[in-house]
């Protein structure tokens, strides 16, 4: 059996989920709310919840967990979206996507370390 090099493993999972978070990102509506930047850190989360609580270790965590949830999440998008919101006088909007986006990605963790314990 041929090993694969972590970093080939990275680059495939960050090859995959940059692109799911492309389409997932641009799939759902956004107005004035950044909702699809905010959906794919929490979709993530949860994965990456999962992949972590399972044990999942080693070249699968490598491809899933740090490649694919570290592409499809994305702290630098969430961050330039707050700014702008601030900046555009949706202050409001600037703290719910700040603290949204915090308070449900630990809670899409929280659940998929729950569904763990279960199974």
């Amino acid at each position: 059996m041929v090993a694969i090099e972590p970093a080939h493993l990275v680059g495939t999972g960050g090859a995959l989920g940059a692109l799911c978070r492309h389409y997932l990102a641009g799939a759902v509506k956004q107005e004035t709310f950044p909702l699809g930047t905010f959906t794919v850190n929490v979709i993530g989360s949860f994965v990456l919840g999962l992949v972590t609580f399972a044990g999942v270790t080693g070249d699968a965590a490598l491809l899933v967990g740090v490649g694919a949830c570290g592409s499809f999440t994305t702290f630098s998008s969430f961050s330039v979206a707050t700014v702008r919101l601030w900046e555009d006088g949706h202050v409001a909007l600037a703290a719910l996507n700040a603290v949204g986006n915090l308070v449900c990605a630990l809670a899409a963790i929280g659940l998929a370390w729950g569904l763990v314990q279960v199974v």
